[in-house]
This record gives structure tokens, sequence and C-alpha cells, in this order.
């Protein structure tokens, strides 16, 4: 228990130090977890994401941009007066904050992308290609992903996967170069509780089609594979992800999202609020 405390206590002063401040908790308890923070890509790599446009042009990244803040703000119950993508990690990083428990994030990160669509489609979709022709619709949906979600996610490209039961999935996979939401995010907690659990539970839930979504917090790339369903060793690799050297909260929204519902402990705000 001493080694995982000085390691704890190591890992939030090395995330602190590399953000200008540290975040201090009264009531702050070890985490189950053992961290060690993740680097990340480079800075000066960075792509201008500003400058990457979708498939289907600026206007229309534009169009999905605005639609996605506005179904965003009605989920998460309050605005911004950010504007553009600032906007969306903005929004984002409040739904994470002020909610401990995971699943509720997840759950309003979710009902995002359903009110994204017509109510009926997403459930006939299901019906009249998911369940009748799955690979079909994993590569209709990592194509349409791709024109979507470029203004997202940054540059992408379609290719091969393999699919459940070890079967070839040719262009069924989605790799996203260096993920946009990610990076500015700059939040482990963030990228699992509000992109990755709810993106799949919405494709197998809502559309009827299994996604995996493997996120490499090294250089930021994820790999989505449709066709191909979550195992629980991927997702719980996932929820143990160490914090990110650059996290903007020093770690404090893991410790606070690790917490029960039903725990009594108080544990104190998240800087973003």
């Amino acid at each position: 228990m001493g080694v995982m405390l000085v390691h704890y206590l190591c890992t939030v002063i090395l995330c602190g130090a590399s953000n200008g401040f540290f975040v201090v908790s009264h009531t702050s308890r070890l985490n189950p977890i053992e961290f060690s923070a993740i680097r990340g890509p480079p800075m000066e790599t960075k792509p201008d994401y500003e400058a990457i446009v979708g498939p289907l042009g600026r206007a229309v990244d534009n169009f999905f941009l605005d639609l996605f803040r506005q179904k965003l703000e009605e989920n998460v119950g309050f605005g911004t007066n950010e504007t553009g993508y600032a906007a969306i990690i903005d929004l984002t990083s409040k739904l994470n904050a002020r909610y401990s428990d995971r699943k509720e994030i997840q759950r309003r990160a979710q009902k995002t992308l359903i009110d994204l669509f017509p109510s009926w489609l997403p459930g006939s979709y299901a019906v009249l290609f998911s369940k009748p022709l799955p690979k079909f619709s994993a590569r209709m949906n990592a194509w349409a992903t791709w024109w979507a979600g470029t203004w997202l996610m940054g540059e992408c490209e379609i290719n091969d996967i393999t699919a459940d039961g070890g079967e070839p999935g040719p262009a069924q996979g989605l790799l996203v170069k260096r993920c946009r939401f990610l990076e500015e995010a700059g939040c482990a907690s963030v990228c699992v509780n509000s992109c990755k659990i709810p993106t799949q539970n919405f494709f197998l839930q809502e559309m009827g089609l299994p996604l995996t979504m493997e996120p490499n917090y090294e250089t930021f790339e994820c790999q989505f594979s449709f066709g191909k369903t979550p195992t629980p060793e991927t997702e719980l690799d996932a929820i143990g992800t160490p914090c990110l050297m650059r996290c903007p909260t020093a770690g404090a929204l893991r410790e606070l999202h690790s917490k029960s519902p039903n725990d009594s402990e108080v544990t104190s705000q998240c800087h973003l609020m």
C-alpha cells in the first residue's frame, strides 16, 4: 500500500507540474487503479486541425458541428459562451466535471448521439441493414463515420480489420490518425466516458451493429472496428488507462469518476467547474 501511495502522489505531482498547477482534495482517497502518466504525442507535431476538412466540405462540417453542439447542450443541461470546436470541448468538460457517476456521463453522451438522428432511423436501420447485412452495414458505417466525423476527430482513413469470430473485415475499419477530440480534451477519462463507451453502446444498442473503439494514448490514434464486439478485457483496459501528463485536471476527473454514486464521502469539485 505504501508503494502505491508513493506512486500515486508522484503521478499527481508530475501531472500538476506539467500543467502549471496542482489539484488538492482534503477528502482524496487512493484509487484502486495504479497510475502512471502517459506523455502522449509531441505537442510540436500537433496538426492544424482547423485546416482539416471532411470529405463533404467545410459547410457540411460546420453543419454537423452546430447540430452536435445543439444536441449536446440539450443533454448536458446548460450552454457555453465558447464558439466553434471549443464549445464542444467546454460542454464535454463540464459534463464530466458535473457528474461523479460515469454511467450518467455515458448515458447523456449516448443520448446526444441518438438525438442526432430521426427517432425512427436507428431501429429501422438495425432491422433493415445490420441484422440481415452485417458486413455491408459495417462497411457503410465506417464510410459514414469518415464522412460525418472528420470535423470531430481529425484526419481518418478506411482500413481492414478482424471482425467477430476472427473473420476478415475488409473496409470495416476507420483509423483516426490523431484524434482531435482526445487532443483538445487532454483527458483519458473524458475520452472513455464521453466518446468510446457511449459510441460503442449507441451502435450496438440502437443500430444493432457491434463496434470496438481502441484509442492509443501514446499516439492519439483510434481504431474503429465495425462488426467487432468489445470484450471485457478491452473495456477493463480502457477504464484502467493511466492519466495523460497534459491532463487539464491533473487526474481529478479520474478520481471523481472512480467513486461509487452511493458513496457518502464527499469529493472535491473538479477545477473546470
